[in-house]
């Protein structure tokens, strides 16, 4: 029977050519996007499945609270109080192991390019000696026992120490790290399939620590209860023990170290276990130590994929349903004859599934073409997405596959096997299904709703990024260049930038504005108020307002003729006078505010004029401008004429007060949007693929129900023609109910579309509007495709001969 069944089904697919390739080339387009999906999330799985000990490891999460307040909880952060390690190892029973990783070696995992510093070759953490054996890294060369056990001590992972050294064996070689100091190389880690959530070049020890905090370069985060961002900590619970049996452990640390706190405002925190097969795919967290992948962008990613799919679906059954007269007497036949009802709907869910199997091969070839493109986000990039496949992945896809034939098929094959052979080889002409305005133009309706959506949220996307991109900042971002400031002397580069022809201006400061980082302190007018009010800053010198070339609405900046004075001094912008209840901008000249991190008094001397100094997504903050020369990070050089000769001069003068280091130079406009294009380009990039795949499925069905159309309605055209209707008559007839499904579609889809977008702008403090220009450009887009499409098959009827359709009459 299955096999009569697959030959039945292969028979009608290439009998029926032109349906079954829109059937088969739509399924193929959103199988592919859903494999794309599968083989994401299934790569996201296999971090950490290599560890013997993965069900019994665990991170230690920290939720901070404010004010004292439990009930205020912050969102939930990956990393977490360091001295809670030994605290669990030594106080408290059923934990084997503790490790510590310690952010500040190297660079950082989140970057598009190599490396934050190129003076500083790895990217790494400072970490236990026991995280060798706690994430089953195996050592190429080196004692796995004493490997990390030495201050100034590292282990490299097997290509990084082929990128630094030209021995197999480095072991015993020194690494410079910036102003980290000289590494000894006492391991290497042996270089295999496995994956982690841990994105890692280097370790080195965690003594080394001691030594750096001797002398000033590290904090002492590491004896520190109320740090809980510098550090993760990991577990692996004793043989025979769970998680429910540390929990109380963990509230009882909370309540020893925080039920009395220093002051009402200290922050404290609650401590959470996380296992370490759920931190990827895994809940949204904080300072996480890695890429990982939250369910959230699971979730959207697979309902994109699920509307492409079921668009697909609807094609099919559109088909099957548009057919379904022409294999009427097929089923009254076969009914007659004996046939039962399971067995034609058996035979109609056997076909499709066969063209479900046949997309699949087709969409195995679109993947090839489909993966570069997501490997080439910038997002993907940064979150180090490496999707492959095994054996696992593809059974998936086959099982897939057969859901889908089966979801795709179930509807027509319930609606063709119920036909009764006494009404369609009775008068099979007057047999209708579905015709006119029913579920073949309602599901055509559904989607090119869809399709014009997803074109008119691509538009407001990409305008919303255009905005950010070329908004007024309220400063100047143009000609500028930015740079890593390191370990140089910089009052010594400073004069010698100053010194070049082509060289405006050069200002330190701690990060750059609007672009994702965000430095934040307590302050308060007097120590009597009950709460600390939380204020963004920066740290700048007194070229910094010259530089950026924002406007000083009352009292004066920081001056070099000040020197450390400045230092007990602070700028503030219009929404912190407004924050602090001074009646105006001259009101709060010369008045004290308390600096939380120190209780110093900072008096003010000036104020500037508000300007977006973190993303412009969000609200605007209160701002403070502080001489802090510890906390200048980088460089940002005003220059004239062009970017090339102006990065050369910088690299001169690097040079000649740094000879032997290099300077890595970036546009500052570049930097500043680099965070847009990864969220927002890539969310451009993302939708605008799907759009274009909708409107290309939903054409595909148009094409199809057209084509079948003018098939069906060729005597009655060739009629029309004999009585005299002309050729323009005669398309306007066939195209109007197709035109009347675009019509529908768009008084759907355009106040869905402006209710979807608005309610996503406004959470922005600078966004645009689903403006009538939007909406315009994109009706036009889907008539344009949506005319072509209908044109192509109806135009066809200028070209048919009555005679030819007629003379058997």
């Amino acid at each position: 029977m299955l096999r009569n069944y697959i030959k039945v089904a292969i028979r009608n697919i290439l009998k029926h050519r032109v349906f079954s390739f829109i059937n088969i080339f739509g399924l193929a387009v959103g199988m592919s996007v859903c494999m794309l999906i599968i083989m994401l999330v299934a790569n996201q799985m296999m971090n950490d499945r290599h560890n013997p000990g993965r069900e019994r490891i665990y991170r230690v999460n920290s939720l901070p609270y404010y004010n004292g307040n439990q009930q205020q909880r912050g969102n939930e952060n990956a990393t977490t109080s360091l001295p809670i390690c030994d605290e669990l190892l030594n106080n408290y029973t059923g934990v084997e192991k503790a490790v510590r990783l310690v952010r500040g070696f190297g660079n950082n995992w989140i970057s598009l390019e190599p490396g934050n510093d190129i003076n500083i070759p790895v990217s790494g953490y400072y970490a236990d000696p026991e995280v060798l054996d706690m994430f089953a890294l195996e050592l190429q060369y080196g004692d796995p026992a004493t490997a990390l056990v030495e201050p100034y001590s590292v282990v490299l992972t097997r290509k990084t120490a082929a990128k630094l050294f030209k021995e197999e064996n480095p072991v015993g070689e020194s690494l410079k790290v910036g102003d980290l100091g000289t590494y000894k190389v006492t391991g290497v880690i042996k270089e295999t399939d496995d994956k982690s959530h841990i994105v890692v070049e280097a370790y080195a020890s965690m003594s080394t620590m001691k030594s750096l905090q001797a002398a000033g370069v590290l904090g002492n985060q590491s004896n520190d209860w109320y740090n809980f961002y510098t550090g993760w900590v990991y577990i692996m619970l004793e043989e025979g023990k769970k998680a429910a049996d540390i929990e109380p452990h963990l509230a009882k640390i909370h309540d020893e170290h925080f039920a009395e706190l220093p002051t009402p405002e200290t922050t404290a925190a609650t401590y959470r276990l996380q296992p370490l097969m759920s931190i990827t795919p895994g809940p949204l967290v904080n300072n996480p130590i890695g890429p990982f992948m939250p369910w959230i962008i699971i979730y959207f990613l697979s309902g994109l994929a699920a509307i492409i799919l079921i668009t697909s679906c609807f094609n099919f059954t559109n088909l099957s349903i548009a057919r379904s007269m022409s294999r009427a007497r097929e089923i009254g036949v076969r009914k007659v004859t004996g046939a039962k009802k399971i067995q034609i709907f058996n035979q109609f869910i056997s076909e499709s599934v066969i063209i479900s199997l046949f997309a699949l091969v087709l969409a195995s070839l679109l993947l090839v073409l489909l993966k570069p493109f997501l490997l080439e986000l910038a997002f993907a990039k940064v979150m180090h997405w490496n999707m492959t496949a095994n054996a696992f992945v593809y059974a998936v896809f086959f099982a897939f596959a057969v859901v889908v034939g089966i979801m795709a098929g179930l509807f027509p094959a319930t609606v063709l096997s119920g036909f009764q052979p006494i009404k369609v080889l009775k008068n099979l002409n007057n047999t209708r299904l579905m015709s006119k305005i029913g579920m073949r133009k309602a599901l055509l309706i559904v989607q090119f709703s869809f399709s014009l959506i997803f074109i008119l949220t691509v538009i407001v996307i990409y305008n919303q990024l255009n905005l950010f991109l070329h908004s007024d900042y309220g400063f100047n971002p143009s000609n500028k260049i930015v740079f890593q400031k390191g370990d140089t002397p910089h009052e010594a580069l400073k004069a010698e930038l100053l010194s070049q022809n082509n060289i405006n201006n050069v200002a330190l400061a701690s990060h750059i504005p609007s672009a994702g980082v965000v430095y934040s302190e307590g302050f308060k007018k007097t120590l009597e108020e009950e709460n600390w009010a939380e204020v963004r800053y920066f740290a700048v010198d007194e070229d910094y307002l010259d530089n950026m070339e924002i406007p000083l609405l009352a009292g004066k900046f920081f001056s070099a003729e000040a020197g450390e004075s400045n230092e007990n001094t602070i700028v503030i912008n219009e929404e912190a006078v407004k924050t602090f209840n001074f009646a105006s901008n001259a009101e709060a000249l010369g008045q004290v505010i308390i600096y939380q991190r120190d209780s110093t008094e900072k008096q003010i001397i000036g104020v500037v004029k508000n300007y977006i100094h973190e993303m412009a997504v969000e609200r605007l903050e209160p701002l403070a401008l502080m001489y802090n020369p510890d906390e200048f990070t980088l460089f940002q050089v005003s220059y004239s004429g062009d970017f090339a000769q102006a990065s050369e001069t910088i690299e001169k003068s690097w040079a000649a007060v740094n000879p032997g280091l290099k300077v890595e130079i970036r546009d500052f406009e570049e930097k500043m949007g680099e965070l847009y294009e990864i969220l927002f380009g890539t969310l451009v990039k993302v939708i605008g693929f799907i759009a274009t795949l909708a409107v290309i499925i939903s054409c595909l069905g148009l094409l199809g129900m057209a084509t079948y159309t003018i098939e069906t309605r060729k005597k009655e055209i060739s009629l029309r023609k004999v009585l005299g209707s002309s050729n323009g008559t005669l398309v306007y007839i066939l195209s109007k109910g197709y035109l009347s499904i675009l019509l529908i579609a768009m008084l759907i889809a355009v106040p869905a579309a402006y209710l979807l977008n608005t309610m996503w702008l406004e959470n922005f403090s600078l966004h645009v509007s689903v403006d009538p220009l939007t909406i315009t450009i994109g009706v036009l887009i889907l008539l344009l495709f949506g005319v072509i499409t209908i044109g192509s098959q109806t135009l066809q009827a200028i070209f048919i001969n009555p005679v030819d359709n007629l003379k058997d009459e």
